[in-house]
């Protein structure tokens, strides 16, 4: 029983970094700088817990929000690139704060003995649920709380101004530009939410992980975050916990019998999901809002055919 319970904190923790992700990927843009706002929230929390002794709250809302100034500091720079130029940006970012914390040393004296981070030997005693008396699954239930927290923000945003813009730059920055849209406050208010959110999940496992270290912090994180909701389907985002749930719990932990073949059938799965299903596994005609737009007969779903319908109308009118 310990083990699925550990299994579906690893689940919701990188759910949170997917999450991250989609956010920035909704504008389309590609940024590996993910991983590097998940450790910017892991150190920044499990420091104010294991070093000064602030409450588990305060430390991963402000984990969380010095991630998503980061995010937004970084994404100013990164309007000036796109595509390919944009991703070996945002991975040079995420080499340089992994490095960092490679080289970050700082130990304060605490009631416990010395805490902090000891720079390539990494940063150990981050023991707020063990000392505080947490079970695992209290520890679970807080992960989920967030995860429920965070999706439903996202599906709120996702369906008022804000989510229409970021789809609009996404799906032509040209088209959304000469509409007005300031391109700008789109990309920058995607990765200042993408960051905070990745910074929120960094917090809780460190404390879930007790002991972190820069090395947990490499490119494949960063990859794995991209991956998740692009496997999944950037029109639902029920896709990225789907996504996170197949690779983490069936691919990595399912089928850890066959060892580093693990890594080969990851990438296999990438390229058959992008040839049979280019949407992801789950987009909206699957989704709980796809299903009740074709059932009442109104909604997103049938827009597009609406308009069609009115476009081959006009068509005829035209042609007699």
């Amino acid at each position: 029983m310990d083990f699925y319970l550990g299994l579906a904190q690893v689940i919701g923790i990188h759910t949170l970094l997917g999450l991250s992700a989609w956010c920035v990927l909704h504008t389309g843009q590609v940024s590996i700088a993910q991983g590097a706002f998940f450790a910017i929230g892991a150190y920044v929390a499990g420091m104010l817990t294991s070093m000064w002794d602030v409450p588990l709250a305060a430390a991963l809302a402000t984990g969380s929000v010095i991630a998503g100034l980061v995010a937004v500091a970084v994404g100013f720079p990164a309007l000036r690139v796109k595509g390919l130029m944009l991703v070996v940006a945002t991975t040079a970012f995420a080499e340089i704060v992994r490095l960092f914390f490679f080289n970050l040393k700082w130990r304060v004296e605490t009631p416990n003995g010395l805490a902090g981070p000891d720079g390539s030997l990494g940063f150990g005693g981050i023991r707020y649920f063990p000392s505080n008396g947490w079970t695992t699954f209290e520890v679970n239930l807080l992960i989920w709380v967030l995860v429920g927290g965070v999706m439903l923000l996202l599906w709120w945003l996702d369906r008022c101004r804000i989510g229409t813009i970021w789809r609009a730059v996404g799906e032509d920055e040209l088209a959304a530009q000469s509409a007005g849209i300031n391109l700008t406050a789109a990309k920058v208010s995607a990765f200042g939410i993408g960051g905070a959110i990745a910074g929120l999940g960094g917090g809780v496992f460190a404390h879930y992980a007790t002991h972190i270290e820069h090395n947990n912090f490499t490119i494949l994180l960063a990859t794995f975050a991209v991956a998740y909701p692009i496997l999944g389907g950037l029109k639902s985002l029920a896709g990225t916990l789907l996504a996170v749930i197949l690779i983490q719990g069936v691919m990595l932990e399912g089928l850890r019998f066959i060892g580093e073949w693990r890594s080969l059938l990851f990438g296999v799965l990438i390229v058959v999901v992008m040839l049979v299903r280019p949407d992801g596994m789950l987009n909206r005609a699957l989704s709980l809002d796809g299903l009740l737009g074709k059932r009442s007969g109104s909604g997103r779903p049938n827009e597009g055919a609406a308009g069609t319908g009115a476009g081959k109308t006009k068509g005829a009118t035209h042609h007699a």
